[in-house]
C-alpha cells in the first residue's frame, strides 16, 4: 500500500493525531531523568509503550537524538522501530533539503526499506527549490513511503520566505503546494506527498482545497494552536489533516497512563476531522 493509503487506515481505525516524540532537556528533567544516552532510550521507549499501540503517527525529532552522536542515532533507530512494531505509522522529523546526489543520500538514509533508519514519512525543506527534492519523491515512490514538505509554518520567521510573491503572483507557500497538488493528482483514497501547515499561521494565504494530500499540522497545544484554528484554516478539508501535538502530551510523563490519557484526549479532541 502507499503511505497516502495506509495513513488514510490508520486515521480511519485511530483518529487524527500525530504525538511527537522531542527528548530535549528540559523535558528530560520534566520527567526527573539526567540529560544522558541512558534516559534518552528512556524516554522514548516509554512514549511508545505509552501510546504506540493508539497514535495513528508518531513523529520522533530527530534533531534531539542526534545530539547524543552515533549512540544518539541508534536509539533513534530503536525508536522507530518499536513504534512501527506497535502499529503506528512513523514521522521522521529531519526537514532535510538538499541538491543532487547528497539529497539522494538523505533520502536513502530515511526512506529505503533496507536502511536502519527507515521511516514511513519524513518531513522536508523545499527552499533550494521543490524540484531539488526529487530524489526523495522517487525514493519515496519505490518504496510507498510519504513526503511532507514545509509550506506555511508556525514559526514567526516563516512569512519572510513563505508569504513572498512569485512572478506569477503566487505566494511561495502557493507554489510548493501547488507542485505537490500535481504530483498527488488521481492518487486514490489519498496522495503520499503532504504540506506542513502551522495551526499558528493566523489568516492563510493559500489555497489548500487542491492538495489531495495529507496536511502536517504542528503548533497545536503548547504553541497556542488548536481545534479552532484547525477548522478555520481548513475548513471543509479537514478529513486529511493530522495534528501535530508534542509538549502537551510529553509532560504528563513518565507516567505511562498519564501519557496514554493525554492522546486519548489528543484523539478525542479532533474526532471530528473524520467526521
Amino acid at each position: 500500500m502507499s503511505f497516502g493509503a495506509r495513513l488514510d487506515q490508520a486515521l480511519t481505525e485511530r483518529g487524527s493525531a500525530c504525538i511527537g516524540i522531542d527528548p530535549h532537556a528540559a523535558l528530560l528533567k520534566a520527567w526527573g531523568l539526567e540529560d544522558d544516552l541512558v534516559s534518552l532510550e528512556k524516554f522514548a521507549l516509554t512514549c511508545v509503550e505509552a501510546f504506540g499501540s493508539l497514535a495513528a503517527v508518531i513523529k520522533p525529532q530527530s534533531a534531539f537524538f542526534e545530539r547524543f552522536g552515533s549512540r544518539g542515532v541508534a536509539v533513534l533507530e530503536r525508536t522507530v522501530v518499536a513504534a512501527r512494531d506497535a502499529g503506528a505509522l512513523v514521522v521522521l522529523d529531519v526537514k532535510r533539503g538538499d541538491i543532487g546526489s547528497t539529497m539522494d543520500a538523505y533520502a536513502q538514509a530515511y526512506l529505503d526499506k533496507s536502511s536502519d533508519l527507515a521511516a514511513d514519512a519524513i518531513t522536508v525543506s523545499p527552499y533550494l527549490g521543490v524540484g531539488s527534492l526529487q530524489p526523495a519523491f522517487d525514493l519515496a515512490d519505490e518504496n510507498d513511503a510519504g513526503v511532507f514538505v514545509l509550506a506555511l509554518t508556525s514559526n514567526p520567521e516563516g512569512p519572510q520566505v513563505q508569504h513572498a510573491r512569485l512572478a506569477d503572483g503566487r505566494t511561495v507557500a502557493q507554489s510548493v503546494i501547488d507542485d505537490l497538488s500535481a504530483r498527488n493528482a488521481g492518487a486514490v483514497p489519498l496522495g503520499s506527498y503532504g504540506v506542513v501547515v502551522g495551526a499558528t499561521i493566523g489568516d492563510s494565504i493559500a489555497d489548500l482545497s487542491g492538495l489531495n494530500g495529507p496536511f502536517l499540522v504542528p503548533g497545536i497545544g503548547a504553541q497556542g494552536g488548536g481545534r479552532a484554528d484547525v477548522q478555520r484554516i481548513f475548513g471543509d478539508h479537514t478529513a486529511a489533516v493530522l495534528p501535530s501535538v508534542s509538549r502537551e502530551v510529553l509532560s504528563k510523563g513518565p507516567d505511562v497512563s498519564s501519557l496514554a490519557a493525554a492522546v486519548r484526549n489528543v484523539i478525542e479532541d479532533f474526532a471530528f476531522l473524520r467526521g
